[in-house]
């Protein structure tokens, strides 16, 4: 009925494929895989917008990234809204600061909300 053939396939890929993929892993490994090198505690997060404008969270991710380079910005959608959360504040009074320093770069309130944050491994092991 049915007649068996045999063949070749050739798939041609750019390299730069494989040293994308290999970087992505990479930070993946930093970010998720790896919970030796990422620990979480409880602590703060600064809530710099919750907007239904999407344009604008991203906006205000860049903001945050390109003025606070040290600080890790969080953007996701909470239907209907827009939310960017910036830092992993172990302390109140670290939270505080920033959100001062913040409060002239991001025309609405800046509110500081209590969060599960990720910690460098020294610092989780001296809250033990």
């Amino acid at each position: 009925m049915f007649a068996q053939t045999t063949g070749t396939v050739n798939v041609y890929k750019d390299p730069r494929i494989d040293i994308l993929l290999k970087k992505q892993a990479e930070a993946n490994d930093l970010s998720t895989r790896n919970t030796s090198k990422r620990r979480t505690a409880r602590g703060y997060r600064l809530l710099v917008v919750s907007s239904n404008n999407r344009n604008e969270a991203l906006a205000a991710r860049t903001k945050v990234l390109t003025n606070f380079p040290e600080l890790k910005a969080y953007m996701w959608y909470q239907s209907p809204y827009y939310k960017v959360k910036a830092g992993n504040f172990t302390s109140r009074n670290d939270a505080q600061a920033y959100q001062k320093r913040m409060a002239s770069m991001f025309p609405g309130n800046i509110f500081i909300m209590n969060d599960i944050v990720e910690v460098k491994p020294e610092e989780a092991d001296q809250q033990d």
